[in-house]
């Protein structure tokens, strides 16, 4: 759709009046003298030390200074066009310094010239990013919607954030930490569900919230216990016309492992892609990092760099030390929640490296449920399958979670 540049600020906006304190300047010589930012820049230079003009110019072709902070320079240094005067001008100035002409002097094209690539398809559009295309006189640009996701929680013994708890019951923290990380990587949360542990309760659920979405977000269910309300949906409803297909897979990862995906029927007839993640809350992080976010950046239009996904969210961008050591899991490529540190005492810190220290955030590691700690992760330590453990000094590649 083609966005108003005004309109791509949610705030609304005013229109702030450029003051512009000029006073005409002409010359024996013939070329001008300004002053941009409070300097004198003169075109022609008197032979001694210092040299005192008149402030205000005359209609004779004098002597004169011009006092401006911002303005067009016109042939022959006329300087346009007096719209304010600075109160109190002194009637004379004197200058000190030499300078050479056209000195402060911003000319055309030295920010991009004609011709010149001003943002790729593909990009994001941050305040800078609107701010750049404004400033290039693009009023309004070609831009692909925001993608609109709906968050489901599931599970018979959630309660809402702040509600007394009965024995058997915890918080729904997925379904927040679910929305803000929607909110974070650019997406629209259209609606938060949550849903009982029966087929049938899912699938109602599911369908209203296919409606306005164009991507599902679940979490829980999804393991191969007798009531998990997915894998019980999934095996209710098969065949090309029931209105859920889902499929479930094993990712050699941790946190994390139990994974599914597949389509909710919307009644327009889409048909809505479903991610379904654990139901522990840090695998809820690692799984939205690793394989949501890559999703919500192609659904939005981001661009792969030469058609392969290392551009993408939820890639390692950097690589840091590990501050300590600690177990991995066999078989299974481990994220661990981390936050920068100092260098450990006795390091080797002048190594010529440059690479910064990580210290997981909870002493445990990268236990699923360790949902206390993650305000103070900065990023996830990305250990390969075949690492059997860290040491202190190794080096580990980091993605950067969005809120760090």
């Amino acid at each position: 759709m083609r966005a108003p540049v005004q309109k791509l600020i949610r705030r609304p906006s005013r229109s702030i009046p450029s003051i512009i304190l000029a006073l005409l300047l002409l010359t024996a010589g013939g070329l001008g003298a300004w002053l941009l930012g409070h300097r004198i820049v003169s075109g022609t230079w008197p032979d001694r030390a210092a040299t005192t003009l008149d402030a205000v110019g005359s209609s004779t072709l004098g002597s004169a200074a011009v006092l401006v902070t911002a303005g067009i320079v016109a042939v022959c240094g006329l300087v346009m066009i007096l719209m304010a005067l600075w109160p109190g001008i002194p009637e004379r100035v004197e200058i000190r310094a030499a300078v050479a002409p056209g000195l402060s002097v911003r000319r055309a094209g030295e920010d991009v010239a004609a011709g010149d690539p001003v943002m790729e398809a593909g990009t994001r559009l941050s305040a800078a990013a609107i701010s750049a295309l404004a400033s290039v006189g693009l009023g309004s640009v070609l831009v692909s919607p925001q993608v609109r996701v709906a968050v489901v929680s599931t599970g018979a013994e959630l309660r809402d954030a702040g509600q007394a708890l009965e024995p058997g019951t915890i918080p729904d923290s997925n379904s927040l930490l679910l929305a803000g990380l929607v909110a974070e990587h650019g997406a629209v949360c259209t609606s938060v569900a949550r849903s009982g542990d029966t087929a049938e309760a899912l699938a109602k659920v599911l369908r209203q919230a296919a409606a306005g979405a164009d991507l599902i977000v679940t979490s829980g269910g999804v393991s191969a216990g007798a009531f998990d309300p997915l894998t019980m949906l999934a095996q209710a409803q098969r065949g090309e016309e029931a209105p859920v297909h889902l499929d479930f897979v094993k990712v050699a990862m941790q946190p994390g492992k139990p994974q599914g995906h597949g389509w909710v029927l919307a009644d327009d007839g889409r048909r809505v892609p479903i991610i379904c993640l654990p139901g522990n809350p840090v695998s809820v992080l690692v799984s939205f990092t690793t394989i949501v976010a890559p999703a919500l950046a192609q659904l939005s239009g981001q661009e792969m760099a030469d058609g392969g996904t290392e551009s993408l969210p939820g890639r390692p961008r950097l690589t840091a030390r590990a501050a300590l050591g600690w177990q991995t899991p066999p078989g299974r490529r481990q994220h661990v929640p981390v936050r920068f540190s100092e260098a450990p005492t006795g390091s080797d810190v002048g190594d010529g490296s440059g690479r910064p220290w990580v210290t997981p955030t909870h002493r445990l590691g990268s236990g699923s449920h360790l949902v206390a700690s993650l305000p103070a992760a900065q990023a996830l330590a990305v250990v390969d399958a075949e690492v059997e453990a860290v040491e202190g000094g190794d080096e580990l590649p980091l993605i950067p979670l969005s809120a760090s």
